[in-house]
């Protein structure tokens, strides 16, 4: 077999695909009896949003005003087009017929003879339905007006546009010296608002002391006040020394002695 031969045959296995695919068998030639239900195909030329929908069709069709609607007419091709829903889409007939039996009331309330009197006091029968007419119709002349305005998507595209790579610069500072200088007071200002020390407690007692003033006075004799005191103590330890010597007169257990006004003050224990 030649490389022509070979070329020729696959040309013509791509030929013979198959023309469809019926219940996963293939067909691969045209059905000469190919059989189209009558149902398979329907067109509505008109469709209606509702009961009212269809009346203001009927109403614009006839160029009828809609403030003198003719009732018999209307209600006579109101119901040739129930009568159509009916047998095309049964579920579709419910709400038209309650317009049609709103539209027979009507029609027998207009044929049924009535006195002028009572005329006069009775409403137009056509009133309700001719203001529930006129209420659909501006409600649809909005929509048929914002159905026309420009849509995003189906009238309007909006572009996009990627933002060009931009690198920022970082500028720097022109800071004067006076300026530091200026935020460094500052800084050092607000530093010695939270400035604190801490207070550590001596290791001094009254009670300790009493006793120590007590064993220098044990021999009985005078000892000058001054020397009870001890220089090296600081202010606390005179503030402690005199506490305790004035704990020791409270308790009668000291007694001071001075000769003269203005004269050194002398202190001594008393005897038990």
């Amino acid at each position: 077999m030649s490389a022509v031969e070979t070329v020729d045959d696959q040309a013509g296995a791509q030929q013979e695909l198959p023309f469809a695919m019926v219940y996963g068998q293939a067909v691969m030639e045209m059905p000469l009896d190919l059989y189209i239900p009558p149902d398979a195909l329907e067109v509505f030329l008109e469709a209606f949003e509702g009961p009212l929908d269809l009346l203001l069709y009927l109403i614009r069709k006839q160029n009828i005003n809609i403030l003198d609607i003719p009732v018999a007419e209307i209600t006579r091709q109101y119901m040739g087009y129930v009568e159509l829903m009916q047998s095309v889409r049964l579920e579709l007939a419910a709400e038209y017929l309650v317009m049609a039996a709103m539209l027979a009331e009507i029609k027998s309330r207009m044929l049924l003879p009535r006195s002028a009197e009572v005329e006069e006091e009775e409403d137009d029968p056509r009133a309700e339905l001719i203001r529930r007419l006129q209420e659909y119709e501006r409600f649809k002349a909005a929509a048929e007006g914002i159905d026309g305005l420009s849509r995003v998507g189906r009238d309007v595209v909006v572009p996009k546009l990627d933002a060009p790579e931009a690198r920022v610069r970082k500028l720097l500072p022109d800071v004067a010296l006076e300026e530091l200088l200026m935020s460094m007071a500052e800084v050092l200002r607000r530093g010695d608002m939270f400035e604190s020390h801490q207070v550590s407690r001596e290791a001094l007692s009254t009670r300790e002391r009493m006793s120590d003033v007590l064993e220098r006075l044990k021999g009985g004799g005078f000892v000058p006040f001054v020397e009870l005191f001890t220089a090296e103590e600081g202010r606390l330890g005179v503030v402690v020394t005199f506490m305790a010597i004035l704990e020791l007169v409270k308790e009668s257990l000291v007694e001071l002695v001075q000769n003269e006004p203005f004269a050194a003050i002398h202190v001594r224990a008393r005897a038990e």
